[in-house]
């Protein structure tokens, strides 16, 4: 018959694509990335997590553009995401100087609020990210990305401030996604 749809119901697209290898590729290379930061490899280790944070970006816009948004991908690209964001900020604590205060401070948003959306993931209700998340990552990623790159000792002030800035976006929007996680299950 023509003009009749005889298509299957929407199948899941299979975890055996480009966005999840992207994703599974960032998680592998993470100690590769740790090893270079805690060894000297100062650039080496900026264009390693320079690299990583574009497969970041990456998988996520692949995924939606061809429309295969996986199980897989959703839980693991979080998982690669904070893996990544706390191994370089603890090879900054070890190796680069940042005060350990910054990587605690981030580090407990960033479990908390996770911790929190799949506590409301299994009371069936999405958390999803926010713009602000998006910016706090952008900040992190450009502070993470400042201390790794060799820079001339005046730069020192500059990537501090970068780094508090990244701070105080990540504190504002962990508060901002309880104040609104509240207000969408009042």
């Amino acid at each position: 018959m023509t003009g009749v749809n005889t298509a299957s119901p929407a199948q899941k697209p299979s975890n055996w694509n480009l966005p999840n290898l992207l994703t599974s590729l960032r998680i592998l290379f993470i100690p590769v990335f740790a090893w270079l930061a805690l060894t000297d490899h100062q650039w080496w280790a900026f264009i390693v997590f320079v690299l990583l944070m574009i497969t970041d970006k990456l998988d996520g816009d692949i995924a939606r553009a061809r429309n295969i948004v996986t199980d897989f991908g959703k839980i693991a690209d979080p998982i690669a995401d904070k893996a990544l964001m706390t191994t370089a900020l603890i090879c900054l604590n070890i190796a680069y100087g940042l005060p350990w205060w910054i990587t605690i401070v981030i580090l407990v948003r960033e479990l908390g609020i996770t911790f929190w959306r799949m506590f409301l993931l299994r009371q069936g209700k999405v958390v999803p990210a926010s713009k602000g998340g998006k910016l706090k990552t952008a900040l992190q990623s450009l502070a993470v990305g400042l201390y790794l790159c060799p820079l001339p000792h005046w730069m020192d002030v500059p990537n501090l401030v970068v780094m508090l800035l990244a701070v105080v976006v990540t504190v504002v929007t962990g508060i901002q996604y309880l104040i609104d996680g509240r207000r969408e299950n009042a």
